[in-house]
């Protein structure tokens, strides 16, 4: 059995969605599980319109509207050619559609958007493309039903806007929805990045959730692999906009996998991994449009090469450092919990930390986006306080990760990397390396970024012909 993710580049319009049913269909002889996300750029748009709604901009909700529902419904028709099939997975859509419309316009007459509403409107996406996909799959033969997460099992916590499934619970669900489906020749063609909670609220996962929905219905099914359908061939050893000779890895370990989703290679849910690397199940990174490509396998064995101890190295351009320090944070337990709650409370999610053993100071890489409020909510909640005396932002710097299975118990990366980075002159902001050691991550300014990427990817000798 295998189960197969689109992602949103994979369905981005009808001719593509066509191209994602012959894709099914040449493995139409395996047990197949399909998993879909949003068209492309749908969440994004309903971002945009949730922040409308909840503003009151009843104007601009009521454009964005119109653009979804025509956007889908020129999908529908380029995708489908039989009117009859075109007519039945518009009744599928029109509920979803109505609903979105009434929700958002709602949310604008009150100016206020619950997380409960919010998820109705950000689910929107998923459900609306599912069923265009089942049915693409029903024209070329294929037997396919559409179903909701929630309809196929997955049931949830109820933290709207990033909830956690019940895994066993969600195991078993699936186990009795799913099984039967398989086994009688359908194919259950899945809305990813949603559940339900046990009282049938309808909820999202989170960044990543489509994923996440695939590897977990794997791990229900005991599938033999699961395939994550993109517009890239896998894995890289860098970014090919960075890097014009990165070459693609065939092979890297659950491990490395999660440490690159972290920085960019592939944005994961951060539990993606969980539910397959239990039970040994490899998920492979294969792109849509170069499908000869056998892409990345992801599985447990690490494949370490002792010429090639670095795997990957990664950036992300667009972070800033805060750094908050005062004389009353030494010795003090409880310290550190409370700047991480506050910056948490702040919308801002802690990508890097640092903190020397005199603990007089810390410093946290965030999203650039997301630091100037955090820094605004750490200064009213702990500046006050006698002793501590500063909250610094610093939004020119890049961060970057070097990140590779066989580093760990191998003496000398850190010095091959800083001792790199040293000799062109380029000034290390902040440092940071987890205990695993499977990733050092460091910070310097933003204009050093692409170049320091390019310097390690070279001294690793990461751009040969050799295999990944």
């Amino acid at each position: 059995m295998l189960v197969f993710k689109f992602g949103g580049t994979s369905v981005k319009d009808g001719k593509r969605v066509r191209h994602v049913a012959k894709l099914v269909e040449a493995n139409r002889k395996k047990h197949l599980v399909v998993v879909c996300s949003a068209l492309d750029g749908v969440t994004d748009e309903l971002i945009h319109l949730s922040e409308d709604a909840s503003k009151g901009a009843e104007r601009v909700v009521e454009e964005r509207l119109r653009k979804l529902r025509i956007s889908h419904e020129k999908v529908l028709r380029d995708a489908l050619r039989k009117e009859q099939s075109r007519r039945r997975v518009a009744r599928l859509l029109s509920p979803t559609l109505n609903q979105l419309e009434r929700t958002a316009r709602g949310a604008a007459t009150l100016r206020e958007l619950t997380p409960r509403s919010k998820d109705l409107i950000l689910s929107s996406g998923e459900r609306l493309s599912a069923p265009i996909v089942a049915g693409a799959l029903s024209e070329v033969g294929l037997k396919a039903d559409y179903l909701t997460g929630g309809e196929a099992g997955v049931i949830t916590d109820d933290n709207f806007g990033d909830a956690m499934p019940l895994v066993e619970t969600s195991k078993l669900q699936i186990r009795q929805t799913l099984d039967p489906m398989v086994e009688s020749g359908t194919i259950p063609v899945v809305a990813g990045y949603i559940g339900l909670t046990q009282a049938g609220d309808l909820t999202t996962l989170g960044r990543g959730g489509s994923d996440f929905t695939a590897t977990l219905i794997a791990s229900a099914l005991m599938a033999d692999e699961v395939w994550i359908w993109s517009d890239v061939d896998g894995l890289m050893t860098a970014d090919p906009r960075i890097v014009k000779h990165a070459r693609l890895l065939k092979q890297v370990s659950y491990a490395e996998a999660g440490e690159m989703a972290v920085f960019g290679a592939k944005a994961l849910h951060p539990r993606t991994l969980e539910p397959v690397a239990e039970l040994g199940i490899p998920v492979r990174f294969r792109n849509t449009f170069n499908p000869r490509n056998e892409g990345t396998v992801v599985s447990a064995k690490t494949n370490v090469d002792s010429r090639r101890v670095v795997k990957s190295v990664a950036l992300i351009g667009d972070v800033a450092i805060i750094t908050v320090s005062g004389a009353s944070m030494v010795g003090k337990p409880g310290s550190a919990a409370r700047i991480f709650d506050v910056v948490a409370k702040s919308g801002s999610n802690i990508l890097m930390i640092s903190q020397s053993v005199s603990e007089s100071n810390i410093g946290m890489v965030v999203k650039r986006a997301t630091a100037q409020k955090a820094v605004n909510a750490l200064e009213i909640a702990l500046l006050g306080e006698g002793g501590l005396k500063q909250v610094l932002l610093e939004d020119d710097v890049s961060a970057i990760a070097v990140i590779g299975g066989g580093m760990r118990g191998t003496p000398g990366i850190a010095a091959k990397v800083f001792g790199a980075v040293s000799s062109r002159g380029i000034n290390v902001r902040m440092i940071a390396q987890g205990s695993s050691e499977q990733n050092i991550s460091f910070c310097v300014d933003q204009k050093d970024g692409k170049q320091t990427v390019a310097l390690i990817h070279s001294v690793f000798e990461l751009d040969d012909k050799s295999q990944g």
